[in-house]
């Protein structure tokens, strides 16, 4: 077995190098002897990320032992530029990780795969859970397999709950409920709740509330829609208006209500599936709840999200991608990935280890909100050019916290700038 792999920091957070698949133009390549070779482009945060990846590649070498499999990682923060950099001079490695919410920006990297390829790797769609294909489907057609799945909760500092005497959040609870519970944690302490500022920390609110995505189901950017624009005004109002939560400094705070939650400043925030270990052991000590997103009038709308892996449509030997493809979302690797605790795995047969590696008093809880969470969840929804409205949007929320700005004026900008 032969693995390459960059060398990454453990302050870097997840990324990926596209790079040649044992080839020039990133095909899989026959060696000696008449193995192929096949690179897997993965992101990896530090060495932890690493020792679990080099864990996931003796599984699934085991499995494929005719096929040379070569790990590449590197950090997040290079992963756009390098793919687009790759994607151009065709230089895409066979195997290639793909984070579900840019997947629109680079279908074209990947082949579409059929029900005949996914047999091919020894996959079925029934392997996996509902509404979870939709992380790696883009424009009707599949583009790769998920290898994990998530969506967003609503965390609270039970500490704070009971500080202040409130209610905790309950499963099905509406946006009434979460009013109550944000003006009866917000003190001259603390503050009820962290305003988001990324695409999902912020904008997973709004869609709930409207029951509808700012891209229609045509494909169309639609951050005009009435129904959206009301529900983010009134989310932006959570800082201007009802005072419940602190506008955030700079734009540069991304992480900025996370952030503020996990310091033990606010009383909740929202944040995805992900980050549930995290918060559970948090480093400022408090204990912590979670739940699912609170219902609108036209019930509780929330998404799907996750990463998966794709075939490069410039692969020569797509035959042995698949086969790689196929063990990389197979029992084993998704067991592995479920009792450590890393991620929510994707395969429906491998979740329930997901909560088991979990300790014993939280267990039940957690499993009981993302039951409560991916109850109805829904495919995202996004334009070719998604990545760039959200680099739009962001820093102007900024100004629409702090009242310098109207939210339905910024979000009317980016659809002229953006839209059809």
């Amino acid at each position: 077995m032969r693995v390459t792999k960059t060398t990454v920091t453990a302050a870097a957070v997840a990324a990926l190098v596209l790079t040649a698949c044992g080839s020039d133009d990133g095909g899989g390549d026959a060696g000696s002897g008449g193995t192929s070779t096949i690179v897997w482009d993965m992101w990896a945060g530090g060495e932890e990320d690493t020792a679990f990846l080099d864990e996931t590649l003796e599984i699934v070498q085991a499995e494929n032992p005719d096929i040379d499999i070569e790990l590449q990682t590197a950090p997040w923060n290079d992963y756009f530029t390098k793919l687009t950099t790759n994607l151009s001079a065709g230089n895409v490695a066979c195997v290639t990780s793909m984070n579900g919410q840019r997947l629109s920006t680079y279908a074209e990297a990947f082949m579409p795969l059929t029900p005949e390829d996914l047999e091919k790797a020894g996959l079925s769609e029934d392997d996996f859970a509902d509404g979870a294909l939709d992380v790696m489907t883009y424009d009707g057609e599949l583009y790769g397999v998920p290898f994990d799945v998530a969506t967003m909760l609503v965390y609270y500092n039970k500490d704070m709950f009971a500080e202040t005497g409130a209610d905790e959040p309950q499963h099905g609870w509406t946006f009434d409920d979460f009013e109550t519970a944000a003006e009866a944690t917000t003190t001259d302490a603390h503050k009820g709740f962290g305003i988001g500022m990324a695409e999902f920390q912020w904008m997973s609110f709004p869609i709930a509330m409207a029951g509808k995505q700012p891209v229609d189901e045509d494909g169309n950017l639609a951050l005009t829609d009435p129904d959206f624009v009301d529900a983010a005004t009134w989310y932006a109002g959570l800082v201007t208006e009802q005072e419940a939560a602190a506008p955030a400094p700079s734009a540069s705070e991304t992480g900025w209500g996370e952030t503020e939650y996990s310091a033990g400043n606010v009383a909740m925030a929202v944040d995805g599936t992900w980050n549930a270990v995290t918060y559970l052991n948090n480093d400022s000590g408090f204990a912590a709840g979670m739940t699912n997103l609170p219902a609108g009038d036209h019930g509780s709308t929330a998404l799907v999200l996750g990463s998966g892996y794709g075939i490069a449509d410039s692969c020569e030997d797509k035959d042995a991608a698949l086969e790689v493809l196929g063990s990389l979302v197979g029992k084993d690797a998704q067991d592995a990935m479920a009792s450590s605790g890393r991620s929510y795995p994707a395969r429906a047969e491998s979740q329930p280890l997901y909560f088991e590696s979990l300790d014993d008093e939280v267990r039940d809880d957690v499993q009981a909100a993302f039951d409560a969470a991916f109850a109805d969840v829904e495919g995202q929804r996004s334009t070719s050019d998604w990545d760039q409205v959200n680099t739009a949007i962001q820093p102007q929320l900024v100004s629409v916290y702090s009242g310098q700005a109207e939210m339905g004026d910024m979000l009317d900008q980016v659809q002229q700038q953006f839209g059809n």
